[in-house]
């Protein structure tokens, strides 16, 4: 299957998605000089989309029994009834040098809750190492192939497989007990957490984080992927307050607070704005020695 969809205003299809790749752990979605890529499990079967940009249009090809319901997607995918970089009016001269920077980046929204809240429930209270190789394992252990040529784009398990998991199971991939028992409680109440897609963000949040074990950051980073609030900040990242207060106001150290004080004259884009200057590769200065990744494998 093949469509056609045309890009109204500028539009940076790397920026876009890449954003949504989570510390690259999204074998479902690819980022790369031939386009982007993505797959997801629909009613119809999984489906892939591959996406070029062309002037002013997407050119995109569909694999898969769902291909068609992936396709329809593709709009919301790539944010392309979104302003994006353009809606923020700049009231620091940071942000106005990342606006001109990152100019097309839009927001973007799949509407699929499930892989995102997977890869998050695995990030938590943990380093990059720890989550995002683990995500990876997950998705070529238990998961399949995606519809389409490229060998690398894999699905996560379908749901109910991954619940009916035995926890230990989990340790052979480098998951500890904790992380595993929110993951079985992700896959086991996929459906029900699958209703915050259409939901109102306030309330989308709030039901998501009914279930045991989500928090303001797990539900953050899920409301500004899947489900595309440009004003979702996930509350409680270990580095993000200090990158917005050290880009916006000079500040090496800052907590949850200080950051939103910060963001405040972007309501709206607060979260679009936190990761435009988290995108500048802008960090604020490191003091003490780094969080050791542990292997759980080796315990």
């Amino acid at each position: 299957m093949q469509r056609r969809f045309e890009v109204t205003g500028p539009l940076n299809l790397r920026w876009t998605l890449r954003l949504m790749t989570l510390w690259g752990a999204t074998t479902w979605l690819k980022v790369d000089d031939s386009g982007a890529w993505y797959a997801r499990r629909t009613p119809d079967g999984p489906g892939t989309v591959h996406i070029r940009h062309k002037g002013d249009h997407l050119l995109v090809d569909g694999f898969g029994d769902g291909a068609e319901r992936v396709l329809d997607a593709v709009p919301a995918l790539c944010g392309l009834d979104d302003a994006g970089v353009d809606a923020i009016e700049p009231v620091h001269p940071f942000i106005a040098e990342q606006k001109k920077r990152m100019r097309g980046l839009r927001q973007g929204r799949t509407g699929d809750v499930f892989p995102r809240l997977v890869v998050a429930g695995l990030a938590q209270k943990v380093t990059k190492a720890n989550s995002g190789p683990v995500a990876k394992r997950i998705a070529w252990q238990w998961g399949e192939q995606a519809p389409g040529p490229r060998e690398d784009l894999r699905l996560l398990p379908a749901p109910r497989d991954l619940a009916r998991r035995p926890y230990y199971a989990f340790h052979q991939l480098g998951i500890e007990r904790h992380r595993a028992d929110l993951v079985k409680r992700i896959a086991d109440r996929a459906s029900a957490l699958q209703r915050a897609a259409k939901m109102p963000p306030r309330e989308g949040r709030a039901h998501l984080e009914k279930l045991r074990g989500i928090g303001p950051w797990t539900s953050g980073v899920v409301m500004s992927g899947p489900l595309g609030d440009p004003d979702a900040v996930p509350i409680g990242d270990y580095h993000l307050p200090n990158w917005v207060a050290w880009n916006l106001a000079g500040e090496a150290r800052a907590d949850d607070a200080r950051m939103m004080e910060l963001l405040a004259p972007y309501a709206g884009r607060r979260g679009q704005v936190a990761r435009m200057v988290k995108g500048s590769g802008s960090g604020a200065p490191r003091y003490g020695p780094k969080r050791a990744a542990i292997d759980v494998r080796k315990m």
